[in-house]
């Protein structure tokens, strides 16, 4: 078991499916397991049944022509519901993710989980951290925003999605993303950043810079809806300078209603709750953050 600590990587029971499956069901079967690289053993993750939703995967075209499978979980009914991009972590598409999914639709949205990596090859099932980290490497940022418009499309086509209130949220590699998508798409009205990269390493190279370009702390100005963040203080991946600096560039753009919560001794990944890092009173606290906010912006 790898003991994750930096959003892009280190320097148990099966998700049950739904008795019921979305129409359009076409994609191929995603990986129903936890991570492989950062499941811990004696890991007791939350699991959400899908008692009222409906879930499934489907599959859309991105802008490069990819066909990008997705996992979708809503609650049964014509809606139409506010719609909830879920974007993974490096472990791309696994239970976890799926099951983030389904509490999102317990509490009434349309949650879309896109599998960013899959181009290359699924993550999940890996237990090699340098593969894993190359086949992230591969989802460069006009691709990973091409996916996001590519599910907006979809979306807006769906009977039961309500596009003109649209959320995203994002862990690890997936909360930088966040911070990314929320400078670039209009439709998106609020975010909720999990430990995602703000700045880039004080020793990146030039090469690193512009690889992970461009980082939230220069986009601040830009958002087009409000994003918080749920970040801790015990990140060993995210120094908690830059945490102040993001928070200082939102305050000098006038971001008054976006902003950061920086959790007192939490480490990377404390939402996960398959892994050794999980802290249940925080990701409580955080998941209570995310829920008051898109009640307050998307319903």
């Amino acid at each position: 078991m790898t003991v994750l600590i930096r959003p892009e990587g280190p320097v148990a029971d099966d998700f049950r499916p739904s008795r019921r499956s979305l129409a359009g069901l076409g994609a191929g079967v995603v990986f129903t397991g936890y991570a492989v690289a950062a499941l811990a053993q004696d890991a007791m993750p939350i699991t959400t049944d899908s008692v009222g939703l409906e879930t499934g995967t489907v599959s859309y075209p991105s802008a490069d022509g990819f066909d990008l499978p997705a996992y979708v979980a809503r609650p049964e009914g014509e809606g139409p519901f506010p719609v909830v991009i879920v974007v993974s972590e490096i472990f791309g598409l696994h239970a976890y993710i799926q099951d983030v999914a389904r509490r999102l639709a317990k509490a009434g949205y349309a949650a879309v989980a896109p599998a960013f990596f899959v181009r290359v090859e699924d993550p999940a099932p890996l237990a090699d951290m340098q593969r894993i980290q190359a086949i992230v490497a591969a989802a460069g940022y006009e691709q990973v925003m091409g996916d996001i418009a590519a599910t907006l499309e979809w979306a807006s086509g769906q009977l039961w999605a309500n596009t003109d209130k649209v959320g995203i949220t994002g862990f690890c590699w997936g909360g930088k993303v966040v911070w990314q998508a929320a400078a670039r798409f209009a439709a998106i009205d609020a975010g909720v950043a999990w430990y995602g990269r703000l700045a880039p390493p004080a020793n990146a190279t030039p090469e690193q810079r512009t690889a992970g370009a461009p980082f939230p702390v220069d986009l601040a100005g830009d958002l087009k809806g409000v994003v918080i963040g749920n970040y801790g203080s015990a990140d060993g991946g995210i120094p908690n300078d830059t945490v102040a600096a993001m928070q200082a560039a939102l305050e000098a753009a006038g971001a008054t209603e976006s902003g950061i919560k920086l959790y007192p001794d939490a480490p990377h990944g404390f939402h996960a709750d398959y892994r050794a890092s999980y802290r249940a009173a925080e990701a409580a606290d955080g998941w209570a953050r995310l829920l008051a906010l898109f009640e307050a912006k998307l319903k």
